[in-house]
C-alpha cells in the first residue's frame, strides 16, 4: 500500500469518525502480517502469550502445523490451557537465554506490563513478586523442528528471548513480529545495535517495520533501527528472510 492510499484510507476513517490508536494499528497489521506468512502446516511459536488471541489467529490459519505458547502467569496459563484444550503445547515458562528461576514482576493492574523487570509505567500499577522457570526456547522445542512464524511480546526481555531461539532461528528463518521499545528494553540494558547484531549479523534475517513489510518488504539499516527505538518513533517491527 503506497503513501498516498494510506493517507486517503487514514482520511476516510477519520470522516467516519474511526480513529485508530497506536496498538490498534498495530493488531491490525499484525493480523496481516500473519495472514501473508502463515500457511496451513505452519508451526508456530507464541512468547507471552497472555489471554491467546494472536495464538488462536495461529490456529486457526494453520490447522495442520504445530504451535507453542509460553505465559508465566499462572492465572492466564490455567485459563489458556483450559480455551485450548490440548489443542496447543502450552508451557509455563518465561523465556530467556538462560535456564533458571527468576523474579517476575506480575502486574496485576495491568497484566500486559508483566515481565522479569519492572519496565516504565504509564501510572502507579499494582505489582507482585512471583517466582517462574526460565528456559531456553531451543531447549523447549524439538531439535532441527521448522518454525515458520513467531510472535514475542514481553515487555523488554526480547533480546534474552531472541538470543535463546538463535539455533531455530539461523535453522528456519522464520518471521518473527517482536516488540522492542524505550521503556521496556532500556530496563534489561538491551540497544538496537544488541538486536540488530543478533538478528541481522548472527541470524541472517533482516527486520523492517510492519507495514514496509507488508508493501515491498523494505528492511531498516542499523540507522533506521536505532533511530525507531531512540525516538520511539515505532516499538513493533518483523524479522524476516524475504528476498524482494
Amino acid at each position: 500500500m503506497n503513501d498516498r492510499i494510506k493517507q486517503l484510507a487514514k482520511k476516510v476513517l477519520s470522516s467516519l469518525g474511526i480513529h485508530l490508536t497506536k496498538n490498534q494499528r498495530y493488531d491490525a497489521l499484525a493480523l496481516k502480517v500473519m495472514q501473508r506468512s502463515i500457511k496451513e502446516n505452519s508451526n508456530c511459536v507464541d512468547v507471552g502469550c497472555h489471554k491467546g488471541e494472536i495464538l488462536e489467529e495461529m490456529i486457526r490459519l494453520a490447522p495442520e502445523g504445530k504451535h507453542f505458547a509460553f505465559e508465566p502467569i499462572p492465572e492466564l496459563f490455567k485459563d489458556l490451557k483450559t480455551k485450548f484444550n490440548g489443542d496447543v503445547s502450552i508451557h509455563q515458562i518465561a523465556l530467556s537465554d538462560s535456564p533458571g528461576q527468576s523474579n517476575f514482576h506480575h502486574v496485576v493492574s495491568n497484566p500486559a506490563y508483566s515481565g522479569l523487570k519492572q519496565r516504565t509505567y504509564k501510572g502507579t500499577e499494582s505489582i507482585q513478586e512471583i517466582q517462574v522457570q526460565k528456559e531456553r526456547l531451543d531447549s523447549v522445542l524439538p531439535e532441527k523442528m521448522s518454525i515458520d512464524f513467531m510472535k514475542i511480546d514481553v515487555e523488554g526481555a526480547e533480546f534474552e528471548v531472541l538470543n535463546g531461539a538463535k539455533e531455530h532461528i539461523i535453522h528456519s528463518k522464520p518471521t518473527i513480529i517482536f516488540e522492542h521499545g524505550m521503556g521496556a528494553s532500556d530496563h534489561y540494558g538491551t540497544t538496537p545495535d544488541m538486536v540488530y547484531d543478533l538478528l541481522v549479523g548472527d541470524c541472517g534475517m533482516k527486520i523492517s517495520l510492519m507495514d514496509h513489510y507488508l508493501d515491498d518488504g523494505r528492511a531498516l539499516t542499523r540507522e533506521d533501527f536505532r533511530q525507531q527505538f531512540y525516538e520511539s518513533i515505532n516499538y513493533y517491527f518483523v524479522a524476516h528472510d524475504l528476498e524482494h
